[in-house]
């Protein structure tokens, strides 16, 4: 079965948890959960984090951004990008598609927008999986 990695910011975990326990049900393996972490308190605690993070990235077969998503979300968007990998861009508004809002990266073809509900992600996901 297919490996996931879920991008976004902390203001998101019970999204995260949400469409990874459902896709986890569903078969597929989630090559690591950061939402298990605490906030990091020290520089070596980000690296650590920052190294399972990356590995994490680069070893899933798709990834997910589930914004609003911080920086390191960003950086990992960028990671998967990087190595060819399929990205599913998820956003409650439309912002990703407004021209005064987007972002250069979320248009390019490897990156599947998903305007809308997590239940409608899950939907896209497991159909296009």
């Amino acid at each position: 079965m297919k490996k996931f990695y879920v991008a976004s910011s902390f203001s998101n975990v019970e999204k995260v948890r949400e469409v990874s326990k459902r896709l986890i049900n569903k078969g597929f393996i989630h090559t690591y959960d950061w939402t298990k972490n605490e906030k990091a308190s020290s520089i070596e605690e980000l690296k650590k984090i920052g190294q399972l993070e990356k590995n994490a990235v680069m070893d899933a077969d798709f990834v997910i951004v589930l914004l609003p998503a911080g920086k390191s979300s960003h950086i990992e968007l960028g990671i998967a990008l990087g190595q060819g990998k399929t990205i599913f861009l998820n956003s409650p508004s439309v912002d990703i598609r407004d021209f005064e809002t987007t972002s250069t990266f979320y248009q390019l073809p490897e990156v599947i927008k998903c305007n809308g509900t997590i239940d409608e992600l899950v939907d896209m996901l497991t159909n296009e999986n």
